[in-house]
Parts: C-alpha cells; sequence; structure tokens
C-alpha cells in the first residue's frame, strides 16, 4: 500500500470528514458526545460534512486511517501509538488525550465458576496455565502481556478473539478468562457470564484513549484541525458534568446495539471493589499531561519489546501536544479539564433508567 496525499481544500473552505470512533470503548465516549450534540458545527467552516463510522476495535480505524478512508480517529492507546509508526502507509500523529484511567480498558474476568478469590493478585496467579483471551492489537492486549510479566504468568493459551468470540466463549464455557474493555466487561458481567476479578488498579497499570489525525489534514488545514479540537474540549466538559449523566447514556444507547441500559451506565460511572475507593472512573486530560507523555512512552517501550512496533521511541513529530496547549491557554483552561465521576448506587439507578 503506497502512502497518498489527501486534499482537503484551503483554509475556510467547507471539509467534508470521516472519523472513526469507538462507541464500544467507554474511555473514548467523547466521540459520542461529538456525534450526538454536533459541538464541531459551532468551529468548521459553514457547509462542512462530517461522517461517523464505528470501529469495534481501534486496530480498525487505525488501518482506515492509513488507506485514507478516514481522517480522524478515536481510540486506545495500543492502536493509537502504533498508528504513528506506520509513515510509510500512511502518516498518522495523536494530537489530543480522549481519558487516561486504570480500568476503561484493562479489566480482567474470569469465567463465573472460578475460585472465590481473596485478592486480585490470587486472581491474576489463578491464570497461570489457563485458557485467557484479548482481542490482539487492541489496548487489551499491552495490557495482558504488561501483567503477565509483572507477575510472572504464564498462560496455557494466550487467544486472539474479538469481543463477540469472548462473549460467546463464556456464555460456553470455554474460557477460563480474557482481559476486555468498557462497556462490554460491565456487559459481560451484567448477564452473568464471567466475573470482574482484576483491573489496572491491582497492579497500578493505567490505560489512554487517544485522537489520531493524518499528518495531510493537520497540514493543508490547520483552521481544521483547531476547530475540531475546540469541540472536542466542549465534549470533553459535557463528559465530566455529572448533570448530563442521563444525556450522554441516551446517546451512547443510540449510537450501539445489544448493550442494556444498566451496563453502560456501570461501564461509564459504576464503582467496584478492586478500585480501591476511587471517586473517578477517569481523568480527561485533553492536552498531553506527564501523565499522557509517561504512558505513551512506557507503551512504546513495551510494544517495541513484544516485537508490534519497530520503533523503542516514537519519533518527535508523531506526537503533536502544541494545538491542545494552544486552545486550553485561548480558552483559560488548564489539563487535566475534568474527570468523569463515580456516581451512587441511587444515582446509577437513576441514570440506568
Amino acid at each position: 500500500m503506497a502512502q497518498q496525499t489527501l486534499s482537503y481544500g484551503k483554509p475556510g473552505e467547507p471539509v467534508k470528514l470521516v472519523v472513526g470512533y469507538q462507541p464500544y470503548y467507554t474511555e473514548s465516549w467523547s466521540g459520542v458526545v461529538m456525534r450526538g450534540k454536533k459541538f464541531y458545527e459551532k468551529y468548521l467552516p459553514k457547509g462542512s460534512e462530517v461522517e461517523f463510522q464505528i470501529g469495534l476495535q481501534g486496530s480498525i480505524i487505525v488501518n482506515n486511517m492509513l488507506a485514507g478512508k478516514q481522517h480522524i480517529g478515536y481510540m486506545g492507546d495500543m492502536p493509537a501509538i502504533v498508528s504513528t509508526t506506520k509513515q510509510n502507509v500512511g502518516d498518522v500523529r495523536i494530537v489530543a488525550v480522549l481519558g487516561l484511567g486504570f480500568d476503561q480498558c484493562n479489566i480482567f474476568l474470569a469465567r463465573k465458576d472460578a475460585p472465590n478469590f481473596s485478592s486480585p493478585t490470587e486472581a491474576l496467579k489463578w491464570l497461570n496455565g489457563k485458557q485467557v483471551a484479548v482481542p490482539k492489537g487492541s489496548c487489551t492486549d499491552r495490557f495482558a502481556q504488561a501483567v503477565f510479566k509483572k507477575v510472572g504468568i504464564q498462560p496455557a493459551a494466550y487467544l486472539n478473539q474479538n469481543i463477540e468470540v469472548i462473549t460467546s466463549g463464556f456464555r460456553a464455557g470455554k474460557l477460563d478468562a480474557a482481559v476486555i474493555w468498557e462497556p462490554t466487561a460491565s456487559r459481560i458481567v451484567e448477564e452473568g457470564l464471567a466475573r470482574r476479578v482484576a483491573s489496572g488498579f491491582s497492579v497500578n497499570e493505567n490505560d489512554g484513549g487517544f485522537m489520531a489525525m493524518r499528518a495531510d489534514l493537520i497540514e493543508q488545514r490547520p483552521d481544521v484541525v483547531k476547530a475540531w479540537l475546540n469541540a472536542e474540549l466542549d465534549a470533553q466538559q459535557f463528559l465530566a458534568d455529572p448533570k448530563n449523566a442521563k444525556e450522554i447514556i441516551d446517546m451512547a444507547m443510540q449510537q450501539t446495539t445489544g448493550f442494556p441500559r444498566e451496563a453502560m451506565a456501570r461501564a461509564l460511572y459504576g464503582a467496584y471493589p478492586d478500585q480501591g475507593g476511587a471517586q473517578k472512573r477517569f481523568t480527561l486530560p485533553y492536552a498531553f499531561t506527564p501523565e499522557a507523555m509517561n504512558l505513551i512512552t512506557k507503551a512504546t517501550e513495551f510494544l517495541h519489546e513484544i516485537k508490534t512496533i519497530n520503533v523503542n521511541k516514537l519519533r518527535p513529530e508523531a506526537v503533536m501536544p502544541q494545538f491542545t496547549q494552544d486552545i486550553l491557554k485561548q480558552r483559560g483552561l488548564t489539563a487535566p479539564i475534568g474527570s468523569v465521576p463515580v456516581l451512587s448506587s441511587d444515582q446509577l439507578a437513576q441514570v440506568s433508567k
């Protein structure tokens, strides 16, 4: 696949954008808000058109961006990093941070008849010699392999399965464990197919969501980049406000299929024992905070170590922090711009209705 340069018109002209996003990944739900509220209409040149395309996992969005079929992508940490290392196919850059947490991507589920573990550490050690599945190439893949290394686990099989196959594997009793992201993790637990036994909180491994853009868009249309990122800031602020909880879950339900409302609400706002009493589901950095940069650095080194990418450090232009920095400055804000709170069980019940 030879690299191609797309044409987006001149600054100020209407633009046609195709946006890949993941309503099935809670940490990138600013994309759900963006599609539902159309904040971009306030900032893009008049007459612009935006098409949203759903990706079931970030690697699908990466492939579409590299092929020039999508121009902006909402994705987890691993696909975002990988996307910037394929510049011989397509030049993609990371331009904003969607969210940082410990249990949006990083959730271990065990089969429902697994032993009652006294701690998440005990649960992780139980995985030794077991059948474990993840969607490879996703943020869960990076997390699972990091945990296996950290805790010294050797599964009998480490299977590459998508979220549908994992769900049916638990249903049929063929899987011992899986690492899965929200809201699928909450749905599988709600359906009684598996139990949540550990997360990134258990091993101090964080996860993240990032926004990527094609370099030809950034080069030709800095006005569009700024417009989209201004709208993204509005979307993250909307996501951070608990007063919007019901409306956010309404939008998530409209943009997905096969998920009970309770699972969607719990995925975004629920509390779990392994969270260690955390009152935030995840933070909304928007810009590249030290935590976000540390995650990118650490994840890049790890992905090189496991031979997923061929560099141990991203090229300097792979991450472009200047746009979000400038917008925060113009709007008198600092990063992180907010966080998604844990709601009380009463509040959660209200949002789930």
